[in-house]
């Protein structure tokens, strides 16, 4: 892999980015949601780029392709969660939810060249 750090990579720079677009959401979110699906959504999302890099820093592409995993099932969590937050609360995710899938595609694109 040519990449010698996880910032370079742009599936994660995307999943940063996706990040602070959740943040922005679960603060408008009603401050019952706090310690509910708020700290759910905001728990997943993170783990997406976390998972990535961690991976990239692991010995051997095994190892990254394992993590990379892990952060397409947390993106799978934040989508499901996105939804529930506009059936919940009316709030419109969709720029978020297209963001997911192109995270998702990027995500088995990276693990088909491990």
């Amino acid at each position: 892999m040519a990449t010698h750090s996880y910032k370079d990579l742009q599936v994660w720079q995307k999943a940063i980015d996706l990040v602070v677009a959740v943040y922005e959401i679960t603060n408008k979110l009603p401050s019952t949601e706090k310690y509910g699906l708020a700290d759910q959504l905001k728990r997943a999302v993170v783990s997406v780029p976390s998972n990535i890099a961690e991976g990239q820093k692991r010995y051997g592409a095994k190892e990254f392709k394992q993590f990379c995993y892990i952060a397409n099932a947390s993106l799978a969590e934040v989508e499901t969660q996105l939804i529930l937050v506009n059936k919940l609360f009316g709030t419109n995710v969709d720029d978020e939810l297209r963001e997911c899938e192109i995270i998702g595609r990027m995500l088995l694109a990276l693990i088909k060249t491990l």
